[in-house]
């Protein structure tokens, strides 16, 4: 347990913002498991009209440092290889 002032305002920070990211991520994921239920389902419009939502939720984490830019960039890319290849089929 922290014993001085300081290291105690850092382990509050360091709570407030574990909790701020895990809901981000959360939202990330939620908004992920969406774009693959409308291609499961094969509502390929509504997918394509979801994506542009869901690039730019993944680019403001991502600008935000909740996630790497690595890690945003492979994400947009599998979603949206994942819609090209429905849509082809």
């Amino acid at each position: 347990m922290a014993n001085h002032k300081s290291a105690e305002k850092r382990a509050r920070q360091a709570l407030k913002r574990r909790l701020r990211n895990r809901q981000a991520k959360s939202q990330i994921r939620t908004a992920m498991k969406k774009m693959r239920k409308f291609v499961d389902e094969n509502q390929i419009e509504e997918a394509k009209s979801f994506l542009p939502e869901l690039i730019s939720l993944i680019q403001k984490k991502s600008d935000r440092g909740i996630l790497h830019k690595n890690t945003a960039s492979r994400y947009v890319s599998r979603m949206t290889r994942l819609i090209n290849k429905a849509a082809q089929n």
